[in-house]
């Protein structure tokens, strides 16, 4: 199949991963991908290199959140489509003002149209930060309802989009994926090069509505001693404001943002636990890499993470009540490693149950299918 996918390369969230994760996939499946993306300057311009066509969409502005395209970008997006003619379009969207436009695009162009639409969310509207999310969703249903299909990473987000009024056969659940190969239980002497005995992760950004404060609240209240670290892995607006509250003299280390995947790999195999205290999420790929190395993980229920740990799989925590919680689990995970042992291994079998990528591709490639003209499946597997 030829696919014309729209998503982001930078800067870095989970679209940027997604995106890659699952076109470096199709590409490795034999599919033609050719992959479109926003850019500022010249020196993110469209190339075409070993991986495929790309193709440079200019815009004013583009941040984790959302994107502000230039007027010209749908002229640019409608001309490259006209003369790639891909099979499919596939847009992981990026909360842009042209994810309005696609529709209206495609269908003059007569070109299936995905969306896969992860907003972080909150189904019980909990504080400011759900509210703000759930306007999201209640600003893209009517679009969406105008997407061929669109991929959300849980059922609690369809039922969400169906209450909103996106007709139910328009929605497929295709959650996350992880390359369980990569992100397996391995050797690492992480902690060993920290100096400590106890490890304990948040991998993220550090923004308000991730409730970082709550987590280092709850730290600090747990007073788990020297030989315990918390990492603070990732980078956001709030950093330099909590740094200045929580140190080393709390045991907290702040690592910042970190590109090397393998060094991400070797601090969630070294973790006695993985901590995610969201007040909204979609579904944390952060949250799947740890619970597929084998480590014993602490979310909360925002978004579908609450589902993913369900039954035994992980602890779930309420983000209203996480730094009390946090007070009575850590030194508990501190002193029972038995118990962080037993947690990891459920979490490892979760992902192997539900959440690979392979999975993850397969079912994708099937709405693929269902979507295109059999002339166009027939050409596909001649070719």
């Amino acid at each position: 199949m030829r696919i014309a996918w729209l998503g982001k390369k930078s800067p870095f969230c989970g679209n940027v991963t997604y995106s890659r994760e699952i076109t470096n996939a199709l590409r490795d499946r034999g599919h033609d991908v050719s992959f479109f993306h926003f850019a500022q300057s010249e020196a993110e311009a469209s190339d075409e290199g070993s991986e495929g066509i790309e193709v440079s969409l200019p815009c004013l502005y583009k941040s984790q959140i959302y994107t502000i395209p230039s007027f010209r970008s749908s002229k640019v997006l409608k001309s490259s489509l006209e003369e790639i003619r891909p099979d499919l379009v596939h847009a992981s969207l990026t909360l842009s003002p042209l994810d309005f436009l696609l529709p209206e695009i495609c269908e003059e162009l007569g070109l299936p149209l995905v969306a896969t639409f992860h907003p972080a969310f909150d189904h019980k509207l909990r504080n400011i930060s759900s509210g703000t999310q759930h306007l999201t969703y209640q600003l893209y249903a009517p679009c969406l309802a105008r997407y061929d299909r669109t991929v959300v990473f849980s059922q609690i987000q369809r039922d969400l989009l169906i209450r909103l009024g996106v007709p139910s056969d328009r929605i497929a659940v295709i959650p996350n994926g992880v390359d369980i190969d990569r992100y397996s239980p391995g050797p690492s002497d992480f902690k060993q090069q920290l100096g400590v005995d106890r490890l304990f992760v948040y991998m993220g950004r550090i923004a308000a509505e991730k409730n970082v404060e709550a987590l280092l609240r709850g730290w600090k209240l747990a007073n788990l001693g020297p030989e315990s670290r918390l990492l603070i892995v990732g980078d956001g607006t709030l950093r330099s404001l909590l740094e200045v509250s929580y140190g080393p003299e709390q045991g907290v280390q702040w690592w910042g943002f970190e590109a090397d995947e393998q060094r991400r790999i070797q601090m969630l195999r070294a973790a006695d636990a993985f901590i995610l205290p969201s007040f909204v999420e979609g579904l944390s790929l952060s949250l799947l890499e740890a619970m597929a190395c084998g480590v014993a993980c602490l979310a909360t229920d925002a978004g579908a993470d609450g589902e993913v740990l369900e039954g035994g799989a992980g602890i779930v925590l309420n983000p209203q009540r996480t730094s009390a919680q946090l007070q009575t689990l850590l030194p508990v995970l501190r002193d029972q490693p038995e118990l962080s042992a037993i947690l990891g291994c459920k979490a490892r079998q979760r992902v192997l149950d539900r959440y690979t990528l392979e999975g993850n591709l397969d079912r994708l490639e099937q709405l693929y299918q269902d979507l295109l003209p059999a002339a166009v499946l027939s050409a596909s597997a001649v070719s």
